[in-house]
């Protein structure tokens, strides 16, 4: 029978909610994200920009090149396809439709196709791209066809659908009403079996002009968090990428609750994790002669009997008071259920309440589901705007998941930026900043060290003052791992090295000598004496003769025979440690051979209970 020690997990809870689980409910993911990257291949794509900048046709394989990439190390069970339209050559299944171009059907990434991407690069993938397939007439139609044909060839359950289109055209038919025509029809079929349109529209000479033809093609914002089409056109790589990034990757909530506001008014919001921790990927045990993944399987056996146990025959225990309390699995739930799942409103302070020390843990964000409750984005808005116009948060209870302990919480709004190219930095909404408890508060008693004086106090202000910078989390990048997937990638993709990475959390010593010049000599002149060297080795001490043959002794921690009483029948045994519970054991003759906590507790209580 299971001992059931306690129910209070928050560590694990941490944990599964950091790493992105979904709460029990009907929010699960259970299917694939599918994307099929549509680019133009017409002789515009590939004229180079100038001062040396890169073709769009270039820009656009870079772009496609790492989010090949990235798919494989963050979700490789996704599928992803390359198709050009606007060819001389035709391919695409049972070749139905011409002057469109299969380069990759839908499947999972690989090294193989991130290679044929790289041949697609730089002045002899132009070469190649022109010897392959060439550049030929554009029917939109047809290749929006073609990649519908992509999704329903697929059985796999699909979760997500999207298309992106790279063009640098704004007007691809030239002024042909009827293939405009057939063009919006197909765009809008597509709409209406669940796939996402996206215009990534390029740079060209006298600008882009997404009115003439696009802007019924492409899908609305799924959400207010979105800008839905983009006005202007990518002249540069990194803009390219930067959108790229914000449209494939989907957003994927941890939990969908409900906020509810007052007695009968409640609306849906969506929990998000803002960023997490990089970790490297698990080791994944194979089967030596097949190389086929292998799957644990634990299984649970009687004791005495040794048949097997199924789920339901398993019960929990706790020992108290002598007697063993068995539990259903269900009472047990029971017990540690407080209350629904969801955030609960209890007020407002002001922000000057919120202080620093109350981060015990990474934040989460707060976003409305307008597709769960109608009216919420319109409510949750009212509130946010409110909430920022007051400089007040709101102080919530929160239970993220069935039978986990409430917490309280402070909803800190947050309004939404854009940058100068209209992409969206940070969306509108609130932080959930995990308040802690009273218990958590600790008064702690500082060793009594030497106090600096206020000269020394202010030549490090100053120092630091020299060496502040704007920080982005964006900037530092964790070297081990990105090392470590530089060595997959070569070696997948058999490369003759590994690219080089730079350590960017190494300080800058060379910029950080020019910044401070001579301030460094200054304050250790203040602070060491002179000819001070914090590198030398301090000498070492001569040990006694007695000392070095003497061998120190622990002390032992005994405890009166009265106190431990004591603590027996008001079963705070738990307050001491393993050591002392040993102790104890052998004061009163308490024959055991157990090293866990409980079973010291356990053994005791059944020598000293009355």
């Amino acid at each position: 029978m299971a001992e059931w020690n306690t129910y209070s997990r928050q560590e694990d809870e941490d944990e599964e909610e950091m790493e992105g689980e979904q709460a029990d409910g009907p929010h699960k993911v259970t299917g694939r994200d599918c994307l099929v990257f549509l680019v133009d291949a017409s002789k515009e794509m590939f004229i180079k920009g100038g001062d040396g900048c890169p073709s769009n046709f270039d820009m656009t394989m870079h772009a496609v090149r790492n989010v090949y990439t990235n798919k494989i190390i963050s979700s490789h069970r996704d599928l992803l396809a390359l198709v050009f339209y606007g060819t001389e050559k035709s391919k695409n299944p049972r070749n139905s439709f011409k002057h469109v171009y299969v380069y990759h059907d839908l499947d999972e990434p690989g090294a193989k196709r991130v290679q044929d991407v790289d041949a697609l690069r730089g002045d002899k993938g132009a070469q190649l791209a022109a010897e392959t397939m060439g550049s030929g007439e554009t029917s939109l139609s047809d290749a929006l066809w073609c990649c519908a044909n992509l999704y329903s060839d697929i059985k796999l359950r699909l979760s997500h659908k999207r298309l992106m289109i790279f063009t640098c055209r704004d007007a691809p038919h030239g002024g042909n009403g009827a293939k405009d025509r057939q063009a919006r029809t197909k765009a809008s079929d597509l709409k209406e079996t669940g796939v996402v349109i996206d215009l990534m529209n390029l740079m060209k000479p006298g600008g882009f002009d997404i009115s003439l033809f696009f802007c019924d093609i492409v899908s609305p914002p799924e959400d207010d968090s979105e800008l839905g089409l983009q006005l202007d056109p990518c002249d540069k790589l990194e803009d390219l990428q930067k959108r790229v990034r914000a449209k494939e990757q989907k957003k994927r909530a941890l939990a969908r609750l409900c906020l509810c506001l007052s007695e009968g008014l409640s609306i849906a919001v969506g929990i998000y994790a803002a960023a997490t921790t990089a970790r490297k990927p698990g080791a994944i045990r194979l089967f030596r002669e097949s190389n086929e993944p292998v799957r644990s399987k634990t299984r649970t056996f009687h004791t005495q009997t040794g048949s097997l146990l199924l789920p339901s025959e398993i019960k929990k225990a706790q020992v108290y008071g002598k007697k063993q309390i068995v539990m259903e699995r269900d009472e047990v739930d029971a017990i540690k259920k407080f209350d629904d799942t969801g955030l609960c409103l209890i007020g407002f302070k002001p922000m000057e309440k919120l202080k620093l020390h109350h981060h015990i843990r990474p934040a989460v964000f707060l976003y409305p589901e307008e597709d769960e409750v109608k009216g919420s984005s319109c409510l949750f808005s009212a509130l946010l705007k409110k909430c920022g116009e007051r400089n007040v948060f709101a102080l919530c209870r929160y239970i993220s998941r069935r039978n986990y302990p409430p917490r309280f919480v402070a909803l800190v709004p947050q309004r939404e930026e854009i940058d100068e190219g209209k992409a969206q930095i940070t969306p509108p909404g609130f932080n959930i900043i995990y308040l802690p408890y009273a218990d958590d508060l600790r008064t702690l008693d500082p060793p009594l060290c030497p106090l600096a004086s206020q000269v020394q106090v202010d030549k490090m202000k100053e120092i630091i003052s020299k060496l502040r910078f704007k920080y982005r989390r964006d900037a530092f990048e964790n070297p081990v791992i990105q090392q470590h997937y530089r060595n997959l990638e070569a070696m997948a993709l058999d490369m003759m090295a590994p690219e080089d990475t730079e350590d960017l959390i190494m300080p800058k010593v060379d910029q950080i000598d020019h910044r401070l010049g001579l301030l460094v000599q200054e304050f250790k002149d203040l602070v060491y004496p002179a000819n001070y060297n914090p590198e030398s080795k301090p000498a070492a001490k001569r040990k006694t003769v007695e000392s070095r043959g003497r061998a120190e002794k622990k002390a032992k921690v005994e405890l009166p025979e009265d106190e431990l009483m004591a603590m027996v029948k008001a079963g705070t045994l738990g307050k001491l440690t393993v050591p002392v519970l040993k102790e104890a054991c052998k004061q009163f003759g308490v024959s055991t051979t157990e090293t866990k906590k409980q079973e010291l507790i356990n053994a005791l209580i059944l020598r000293l209970a009355p």
